[in-house]
């Protein structure tokens, strides 16, 4: 009687093989995209240094603003003075006033002392102006700086999935591969115990599979390390999930148009670290011009000694509120001029080096430019190249695939040997990873394009 059994345990496992392949959730590069966008260290340290550069110019803005101050003070001394200059070094200085006697005496009271100050550089020759430009160029720079390294970031994850996608294709193929080899091994064992064919086949069935275990061995290997290379990129733990077939299936259409490098976000980036220099050139120059200064004082003084205190030595009082409460006022108003002459000879060099450096920053842009100019080039090529390698793919699938049932067939019928079946192995092996990297690589040489023509979107668009 015929059991269903086995059938039925055969549906049951596969059924559980297909459900854990489906139900395992797909990973798109999109999500990729956004992940690692959000996820990488780099990237959040940029976003807080062009953060902070924004601040700074804020920050340097408000410098321009008028000193205003108050200041008060209570002091209790007494006031002995003494004919003679003096002089105070670093503020240790003690500026009694009073009049001067013939002895020292102890008599002290309360005083005290209150003070309004507003000052001003109204006019340095456009100092403040180049201050706030200097700093508004290094928040671009920075601004810039965090543009470029997001292009790269992306660039740096579509690479990474493509090529970790091109890495499972060829795991699945040598798996086939391993798959075939077994069979033949199996053939070329059984037959040569039956003494069909002589035992050196079996024992070149044997190495045959073992070089194919091993080279699928080393493919699980590299998808680890790639599948390890993505996951860093993006930030995130390395996870069991599946990658969009979509670059697998279909191949990118090829735009024509053209494109102008100059909106390259590394060339921008390094066209604002020249415009910072040039920047802090222009400042550097202005510190050389005097500066001109308004001044506003209003002082308030009280003291415990009397306005005969030099002839009657007990006319004064120890009372605090009678020492501190303002019986003086003075108030002053000044405009000012300050010009350190020898200061132009002093920032001389500084300014020499300044403009070297600036020339030095438009060499490196030259160069990066001349780089990106030659690869994106090289990006034309290598999609022509991509393109026609994937029309050909088909043809050398369908010759390798007949030539291989071909003598696999005569192979099991005993009309060829093991070696004329190896060599067609070979050569079908190679047809299947050229097909599976056929798609692959038209995806990579768009990717180049747009690397090199800095418009991600001339890759993301087409997914």
């Amino acid at each position: 009687m015929f059991s269903i059994r086995p059938i039925v345990f055969f549906v049951l496992i596969t059924v559980l093989k297909f459900s854990h392949s489906y139900g395992q959730k797909v990973f798109s590069l999109r999500d990729a995209l956004a992940e690692g966008v959000k996820n990488y260290g780099i990237i959040k340290a940029k976003t807080k240094y062009a953060e902070a550069s924004k601040i700074s110019v804020e920050q340097v803005k408000r410098e321009n603003l008028p000193n205003f101050n108050l200041s008060a003070q209570h002091d209790f001394g007494t006031v002995n003075g003494q004919f003679g200059p003096l002089f105070g070094f670093n503020g240790l200085g003690v500026a009694s006033a009073g009049p001067a006697f013939a002895q020292q005496n102890s008599n002290a009271a309360f005083g005290a002392s209150y003070v309004t100050n507003i000052n001003w550089d109204f006019f340095a020759f456009g100092k403040a102006k180049e201050k706030v430009k200097v700093a508004e160029a290094i928040a671009a720079k920075d601004t810039k700086d965090l543009d470029q390294e997001l292009f790269q970031h992306k660039i740096k994850i579509a690479a990474a999935y493509l090529n970790l996608i091109a890495a499972q294709q060829l795991k699945r193929s040598y798996e086939k591969n391993l798959n075939r080899a077994d069979t033949f091994r199996r053939i070329a064992v059984a037959k040569g115990l039956s003494g069909m064919i002589p035992g050196v086949d079996s024992s070149q069935a044997n190495a045959e599979y073992s070089s194919a275990k091993i080279i699928l061995t080393k493919s699980i290997d590299q998808e680890a390390a790639l599948s390890n290379q993505l996951f860093q990129l993006v930030g995130i733990a390395p996870q069991a999930y599946s990658l969009d077939s979509f670059f697998i299936n279909r191949i990118p259409k090829i735009s024509e148009d053209s494109i102008v490098i100059k909106e390259h976000p590394l060339l921008q980036f390094y066209q604002s670290r020249i415009i910072a220099s040039d920047a802090q050139s222009r400042f550097i120059k202005t510190t050389s011009y005097p500066v001109f200064t308004a001044v506003g004082v209003l002082q308030g003084r009280g003291s415990g000694f009397k306005s005969d205190y030099p002839t009657n030595q007990l006319d004064f009082t120890k009372n605090y509120w009678s020492g501190i409460s303002p019986t003086r006022t003075n108030y002053l108003l000044a405009v000012g001029v300050t010009w350190n002459i020898t200061q132009p000879y002093r920032i001389a060099q500084q300014l020499k080096s300044q403009n070297l450096i600036s020339k030095g920053l438009q060499d490196e842009y030259d160069f990066v430019n001349q780089q990106i100019t030659a690869q994106l080039q090289l990006s034309d090529v290598k999609i022509k190249n991509a393109l026609n390698i994937y029309k050909e793919t088909p043809v050398q699938i369908k010759a390798a695939t007949d030539a291989y049932i071909q003598k696999s067939v005569l192979y099991k019928n005993g009309l060829t040997n093991l070696v004329d079946l190896t060599q067609t192995l070979y050569v079908l092996v190679r047809a299947e990873t050229d097909r599976d990297i056929a798609y692959n690589n038209v995806w990579q040489a768009l990717l180049l394009k747009a690397a090199s023509s800095g418009d991600f979107s001339i890759f993301e668009n087409q997914f």
